[in-house]
């Protein structure tokens, strides 16, 4: 939906934006989010999911011409009350295949495969590739000690990442045969935000090399 709204979000903290027009979002998932005609994907402000939805009349004070009221579990609520309406609409996008990984995300998957003592002494691969109900971890090992662990590996690791490593490792924990998983979050580059995450999970970060794991010279200029 394009609409003049005024958002109003109240819960550990307030904040307050004015009437003005912009874009509405409602999806399958319950989540509601604001957004204006910049900050590329970032949201204004949102609601996620497990959220509801209650559409009343506008106060009587207000000159707009409803009130939705977000609502999540925490009692969190986000106040938007909707003006003129320029367009409304509703589209099902269907079962998203999910993202593809670029060629260095593959290759990085590769090559750990094939150099998983990068991972640690005595590490064995098990497979590339190990498949759960909610998808792929790109690499299942054991350590020296014949403990399961799964890898997650991004190009960049960001917080998405962990979030993802950790839904698989709740799932392959429930696997008597491989329980209990231990999780191996490697990028070649992770956002402190990231690993700050990956910690206080148990999650152990590993920042890889590129260059080193290819068996080539990096070009980097070095003092020795």
């Amino acid at each position: 939906m394009i609409a003049e709204c005024q958002v109003d979000y109240v819960g550990r903290l307030t904040a307050h934006l004015p009437m003005a027009r912009r874009l509405l979002l409602i999806k399958n998932d319950g989540s509601v989010s604001v957004h204006a005609d910049d900050r590329a994907y970032k949201p204004l402000n949102w609601m996620s999911p497990p959220c509801w939805l209650h559409e009343s009349p506008a106060p009587d004070d207000s000159t707009a011409t409803a009130l939705w009221v977000v609502t999540n579990k925490a009692g969190e609520e986000l106040r938007i009350q909707i003006g003129e309406v320029e367009h409304d609409s509703t589209h099902e996008l269907g079962v998203d295949p999910g993202l593809v990984k670029d060629g260095v995300e593959a290759h990085l998957q590769e090559l750990l495969a094939e150099h998983v003592a990068t991972l640690g002494t005595g590490y064995t691969l098990v497979r590339r590739e190990y498949m759960t109900a909610i998808g792929p971890v790109d690499l299942l090992c054991r350590d020296a000690g014949g403990a399961t662990v799964a890898v997650e590996i991004k190009r960049r690791g960001e917080i998405d990442g962990v979030e993802q490593l950790t839904r698989y490792l709740e799932l392959l924990n429930r696997d008597t045969t491989l329980a209990p998983v231990s999780g191996v979050f490697a990028a070649q580059v992770i956002k402190p935000q990231a690993r700050t995450l990956a910690e206080d999970r148990g999650i152990r970060c590993l920042t890889l090399d590129y260059d080193a794991l290819r068996g080539t010279e990096s070009t980097e200029f070095r003092l020795f």
